[in-house]
């Protein structure tokens, strides 16, 4: 009887989507070169995962990392907390599982694990939202694995889309709501209570003089200003005189 859990033994981790059963699991195990590295922070880079690794290799026996695997979220293509730790040798990996599992990194205690191997398309979690599992159903604040859960954040913002839309049928259907669209030409309340009409089509001329009042210098090119009805233009009046 052990009194203290021997930190070479395999875990309970296992694959659930292998198609191995328990048994032939346990005999792959035993001489996996792969570890499966768990509750990493989201921004944990490769480079960090090769250097602390790298501490139980060793290459003089004809050893080392064969390769890193980071796991991506499966939409964004981004780290998700995980990633995998191929060696060359089983023992490489049997001692990185004693020696670095429960150990921090980026200000996290990670869990290293045997794996039975990897295969392509494990890197993507499995998450609905593309991350992994843990993270879909989160209810804590996790800023190292990107803040809240990913079922949360859908709530959250399927609740801040509803108050936008409460706000944008409360100022339609408010007073002094302003009416959009339409290209209409109605008449509006001054602010003294008498009726007004709104500008029309008709008024732009006026704009145009009233503009060209103020700015006499604008060449004819830019601005055309229709004279004032009933009234001869400059043109015209020496055109009288000649004649």
């Amino acid at each position: 009887m052990n009194v203290v859990q021997r930190l070479d033994q395999p875990s309970n981790y296992k694959d659930s989507q292998t198609r191995v059963d328990r048994r032939s699991q346990d005999e792959l195990l035993y001489s996996s070169t792969t570890l499966y590295i768990g509750n990493l922070s989201f921004y944990t880079t490769e480079e960090q995962i090769y250097e602390l690794f790298s501490k139980c290799a060793n290459p003089e026996d004809g050893g080392g990392i064969k390769r890193v695997i980071m796991g991506l979220d499966r939409n964004t293509r981004t780290p998700c907390g995980f990633c995998f730790v191929e060696y060359y040798t089983h023992a490489e990996a049997l001692a990185s599982m004693r020696y670095i599992s429960g150990t921090k990194l980026d200000e996290r205690i990670i869990r290293c694990d045997m794996d039975l191997g990897y295969k392509e398309g494990r890197q993507f979690g499995r998450g609905k939202s593309g991350g992994q599992v843990r993270d879909e159903h989160r209810q804590d604040y996790d800023p190292g694995r990107g803040g809240w859960g990913a079922q949360a954040q859908r709530l959250e913002i399927e609740r801040r889309r509803r108050e936008v839309e409460e706000r944008y049928v409360d100022a339609q259907d408010g007073p002094g709501a302003v009416a959009s669209g339409g290209g209409e030409w109605k008449e509006v309340e001054s602010s003294e209570g008498k009726l007004k009409r709104a500008r029309s089509p008709e008024d732009e001329g006026e704009n145009e003089r009233t503009v060209r009042l103020f700015f006499p210098f604008t060449p004819a090119y830019l601005t055309h200003i229709p004279p004032p009805q009933g009234q001869r233009t400059r043109t015209e009046d020496t055109d009288t005189d000649r004649m």
